[in-house]
């Protein structure tokens, strides 16, 4: 049975990707770790791992269901992980909707056989990888604020070196209150 290596996220408004490398560039050495590319920044909801073409079209049955206004998020944060080698770039405060829409998909994701991790969802969109030795972070004052109106499907993939992601469906949030 074939599958796809699938996550529910957040994609990126334009131009924030692109300001996020150039600041990304400006506040991190080369050796920190490795940059993930502007076309991949995203903020991961619920990752569901391989996934059955059957299990998929559930999955998006349910994502459809949701009706949840959408939200404002503020990135004013940022982190290192030295086990998973990760640099991040969170939300001092997430806001409720951002953790209600994460809590949905995750229990729907694990209601149709897709495993959660037991740790608490942390939104965060993941700027390097590999930063297994201490990394400097920036000074507290950086500001990125976007509106979130809706959330999509996507799969992964990994060819030639390259980690690609692609969008396979999307879902509106309901319009701010």
């Amino acid at each position: 049975m074939a599958t796809q290596r699938l996550f529910f996220a957040l994609s990126l408004p334009k131009p924030l990707p692109q300001q996020l490398v150039n600041w990304r560039a400006e506040q991190f050495a080369a050796e920190d770790g490795k940059p993930v590319e502007a076309a991949n920044l995203h903020l991961t909801l619920a990752f569901l791992g391989d996934v059955s073409d059957t299990t998929s079209a559930r999955l998006q049955q349910a994502a459809a269901r949701i009706q949840q206004p959408g939200f404002q998020i503020e990135l004013n944060d940022a982190g290192h992980w030295p086990r998973p080698g990760v640099v991040w770039l969170g939300c001092q405060r997430a806001p409720r909707g951002l953790l209600q829409l994460a809590s949905l998909l995750r229990s729907q994701a694990a209601r149709h056989g897709c495993p959660q991790s037991t740790q608490p969802f942390h939104p965060h969109i993941t700027l390097l990888r590999h930063a297994t030795q201490r990394v400097a972070l920036p000074a507290p004052g950086f500001h990125w604020q976007f509106t979130v109106e809706h959330f999509g499907l996507y799969s992964s993939s990994f060819s030639r070196g390259r980690t690609r992601y692609k969008q396979l469906a999307r879902w509106p949030l309901l319009p701010l209150a």
